[in-house]
């Protein structure tokens, strides 16, 4: 995975005529020998073996298809001629030969504007050519045979001033791309030992298709092409909106840099100067109709130019009316591909589906585990209440047991008072039953009937269950299957960044290995598409900005070959993307120095080295001196931070001054499912992605008091800033409320730690993610939103994000210091009567207060050994335990002496409120009770009331 830029030369593909040239012999390297010395140049044995074989190779394609081009009688030059000339000159560059490669570079020249052009090379052009190649040979058996070769700048010379057309074939050999002379670049100085002639300032841009790259370049023209005309004919009719002369540019710029990706030159030299144009009209705000149609006419070319990639042995044609070439670009659309992908797909018998359906199966799968999150809550409410039916009926029983005992009780009592002789049946046994005994027979029978039911209920809920759970797992198996078509492995485009380093370096003059790892991790298509043009603006910046020029670097200790690396792995439901490179890191003291002059910050500021470097992520912000080209267009940092952020990642970044700067950045591994952990805070249900959560923690009162007071958590050697969500979500004047038991998370999100205190946690959960829409998708913190189960919209959050843009200007600052922790009184209510918890619970609760229940005494002294209430709302007849028992048992221990106790009963006579008061109950009320009593009361006995 190390490609050296300029040091690469693709294999060759070049079909050999019939037409036999002389064989080369190449002389054999010994097996021991490691290193091949030849004049000034040092190269490797193995490589010296395989770039001399390839040489040979493409020296045999030159003279064949010399000779094809004498026979034949229109003398036209091939693409696969000038292709042989082009790969031979790269095979030489990279063995060190620069006099070989030059004359072949020449040649590549000479050839290529003479392409598929008839009557364009006479007699005394094709002796020229003779000459060229018959030179070349002799230059490349001096190499096979370790003989440094010699320069022919005589001939060098003689096809820079054949290279162009004669004006009398002009016509004909007009590029079919532009309408003016074929565009020239300049490259920039070529690494030390690569030097060209000073003749070779200018280079026709040509063509170098990459034929694996081709199929989804013209995928994705084939979207953008529409999206430009569009935008354009949108712009055209408001010439006053601005965004959308940005969009164009952006649209603009985005196809020709993957123009440039797939090799398609010419296309991306046509779409810079379509840009350009853009460009100057907006600065000179001159948006007038020869704008206009200087537009329509570039756009009817890029469509012609499109259509030539599509179908490339197409005959060269001027361009066509803008009807005729956009019914092509539709025709060309809905054609199958004919290129090598498609190819391996028939082969490989694949179907391919576009990726909107995909997305729309996915999204619906997701809609169908919402479906059944619904169905188990209203599952889960359902067994609540047969659990609470089951108790009712086995306490309807005992109490029906009680009234037979004592209706057989008071019928034995009246047989001894009546004195009825013992030879008479006894009314039990016979037709003396009252009709008191009837009911009780008729209620047994009844109670019994319920129990059956319940019974019945309980197994078809379980029932219920087991068909949900496996529902689930059939759910869960069919989303995984969808996710599996949308993944795809970042090697997709391991080529494409190949190329990014190779032409950069190659523009700057500089050199750079771009080394890949991991590259066989699998993540979600739509985020690797998202995030390509990110990572091509790390690559360009690494080597813009990062790496040192080659003289630099030797002075500095350095090869003067830079290294980029991009490494990939996998932690849990995310990818980890390591860019770093070797240069000479950021400039803290220039960073400073342009923020300051920018107003960002003042020049008696003080903030951390860490602080400035995360100045790079602010909109606008740069340190070039110009913008180039290779910058973007002012595509900056911002840009690749917000892209990730939308996507719910995040990215760091690290620096050490003469070593280099690193890049993390966490992304999802899918975008449509994610873990999460739900969260409340005040009366809203947040998710917070389960990647960021490092622990969790309950907190008594005073525990939360105390980590507020001291403003910050250390744990496992690291420091947590304290703070409180609704707080960070804007409610300023919230106040803290301590609870029984209150959650502190534990979240890190890149180099940035929190601690989160919410107000109750709601459990783990795996959520489908929805588009949240452009309006929130570029807030920060927000990373995406889910449906719960009842249908409600439910955030998904970073906390650790909300913090970081404030701390980083220090321009404000969310304070985690809060001087009091407010405790809500917590109040106990105890009754075996479900309907009286619901009701009280829903009173409290509206009241303010913070409410627990309980069903008889025993449950109530179960959870005191965890909780402390402050105040205790008991009936008297309970089952396992009344609330006689439990009062005293309460005033019994010390815990709970002082522990104010409210008896509500349907008991009211004095025997009964007599026995509470001496038990130590502080207030006795009847049922039903009136709630503004009930209140007052409740006011009146806590220490500290709302």
């Amino acid at each position: 995975n190390r490609i050296e830029n300029g040091k690469e030369s693709p294999p060759s593909a070049l079909p050999i005529p019939t037409v036999v040239a002389e064989p080369a012999i190449i002389a054999p390297v010994p097996a021991e020998e490691s290193v091949v010395v030849i004049g000034s140049v040092t190269i490797s044995a193995e490589l010296f073996r395989i770039a001399s074989e390839e040489a040979a190779e493409h020296m045999s394609a030159l003279q064949n298809h010399h000779v094809n081009l004498q026979n034949d009688a229109r003398h036209i030059v091939i693409h696969d001629f000038m292709r042989a000339a082009h790969t031979l000159a790269g095979v030489n560059r990279t063995m060190g030969f620069t006099d070989v490669a030059a004359l072949a570079n020449a040649l590549e020249q000479w050839l290529d504007v003479r392409i598929d052009k008839p009557g364009v090379v006479n007699d005394a052009q094709l002796a020229l050519l003779q000459e060229v190649i018959t030179r070349l040979n002799g230059m490349c058996t001096d190499v096979r045979n370790r003989k440094e070769p010699s320069s022919d700048k005589e001939l060098i010379a003689r096809l820079l001033a054949d290279k162009e057309v004669a004006p009398a074939d002009a016509a004909t050999a007009m590029e079919p791309l532009v309408s003016a002379p074929a565009p020239t670049v300049t490259p920039a100085a070529q690494p030390k030992g690569e030097a060209e002639p000073e003749a070779f300032v200018e280079r026709t841009v040509h063509d170098e298709v990459d034929q694996q790259l081709l199929p989804i370049f013209l995928e994705e023209a084939h979207e953008l092409y529409p999206q430009i005309g569009s935008t354009l004919r949108a712009w055209r009719e408001n010439p006053q909106d601005a965004q959308l002369g940005r969009n164009l540019q952006r649209s603009l710029h985005t196809l020709k840099g993957s123009s440039r990706m797939a090799g398609a030159m010419r296309l991306g030299e046509l779409t810079h100067r379509v840009e350009d144009r853009v460009d100057k009209a907006i600065a000179l705000n001159a948006l007038d109709d020869n704008l206009w149609n200087d537009l329509d006419a570039f756009l009817d070319r890029i469509a012609h130019a499109i259509e030539q990639l599509q179908n490339p042995q197409a005959a060269t044609t001027v361009a066509e009316p803008a009807q005729r070439v956009a019914a092509a670009v539709t025709q060309a659309i809905a054609a199958p591909a004919l290129e090598v992908g498609a190819e391996r797909a028939m082969q490989a018998s694949l179907l391919r589906v576009r990726s909107d359906i995909v997305d729309r199966l996915v999204n619906e799968a997701g809609e169908v585990s919402v479906a059944r999150s619904r169905v188990e809550t209203e599952l889960r409410e359902f067994k609540n209440g047969v659990m609470e039916l089951t108790d009712s009926v086995n306490r309807l029983r005992k109490q029906l047991r009680e009234i037979e005992i004592q209706a057989e009780s008071q019928m034995q009592a009246r047989v001894l008072v009546s004195g009825d002789s013992a030879d008479k049946f006894d009314p039990l046994e016979f037709d003396r039953f009252t009709r008191f005994q009837e009911l009780t027979r008729f209620m047994n029978e009844s109670v019994h009937d319920v129990q059956t039911l319940q019974q019945s209920l309980l197994k078809n809920l379980d029932e219920a269950t087991d068909a949900l759970i496996t529902q689930s797992q059939l759910n869960r198996e069919l989303q995984q299957g969808l996710m599996s078509i949308r993944m795809v492995p970042f090697s997709s485009i391991s080529e494409r960044l190949y190329r990014i380093v190779r032409q950069t370096g190659k523009d700057l003059g500089k050199r750079a290995n771009l080394e890949l790892s991991g590259t066989g991790i699998e993540l979600d298509r739509s985020v690797l598409e998202k995030m390509t043009a990110p990572f091509e603006h790390l690559l360009r910046n690494s080597i813009a900005h990062g790496l040192e020029a080659p003289q630099q670097r030797e002075q500095s200790g350095k090869t003067q070959i830079g290294e980029v690396r991009l490494a990939l792995r996998q932690e849990s439901n995310e990818v980890v993307f390591e860019f770093s490179d070797d240069g000479a890191g950021l400039d803290i003291a220039r960073i400073r120095q342009k923020a300051i002059e920018s107003g960002i910050i003042s020049a008696d500021e003080e903030i951390s080295d860490e602080q400035v470097m995360q100045l790079i992520f602010r909109a606008g912000f740069s340190t070039a001196q110009e913008v180039t080209e290779i910058s973007g267009r002012g595509v900056g940092m911002d840009v690749v931070r917000s892209e990730i952020s939308a996507l719910g990642g995040r990215i760091d970044v690290a620096s050490e001054a003469g070593r280099g700067t690193r890049f993390s950045i966490h992304l999802p591994l899918t975008l449509a499912v994610t873990k999460t952990l739900m969260v409340r805070a005040g009366h809203a249900t947040y998710a917070i992605p389960s990647t960021m959560v490092e622990s969790v923690q309950q907190l008594k009162p005073e525990q939360l008091e105390a980590i507020y007071q001291q403003h910050h958590v250390d744990w496992n050697g690291h420091h947590y800033g304290v703070h409180y969500l609704p707080r960070l979500l804007g409610d300023h004047k919230i106040e803290v409320v301590g609870q029984p038991h209150n959650p502190l998370l534990l979240l890190r999100s890149g180099e940035y730690r929190i601690a989160l205190h919410v107000d109750a946690l709601l459990g783990n959960r795996e959520v489908v993610v929805k588009n949240i829409g452009p309006q929130l998708a570029r807030l920060p913190g927000i990373a995406g939103a889910t449906v719960s189960g009842s249908g409600a919209v439910i955030l998904i959050i970073n906390p650790v994000a909300f913090t970081q843009g404030l701390a980083v200007t220090h321009k404000a600052e969310i304070s985690a210091a809060v001087e009091e922790v407010r405790t809500v009184p917590l109040i106990m209510v105890v009754d075996d009567s479900l309907t009286v918890r619901k009701i009280t619970t829903r009173l409290l609760e509206r009241a303010g207060y913070l409410v627990v229940t309980a069903k008889d005494g025993v449950d109530a002294l179960e959870q005191l050994m965890e909780i402390s209430p402050d105040l205790m709302l008991l009936d008297i007849e309970m089952p396992r335990m009344d609330g006689f028992e439990l009062a005293k048992r309460l005033r019994q221990d010390s815990k709970t002496k002082a522990l104010p106790i409210i008896m509500i009963t349907s008991r009211t006579a004095d025997k009964h409120r007599n026995f509470a008061m001496e038990l130590g109950v502080n207030e006795y009320l009847g049922k039903p009770f009136q709630e503004e009593e009930l209140l007052h009361h409740i006011t009146r006995l806590l220490p500290n009331p709302i």
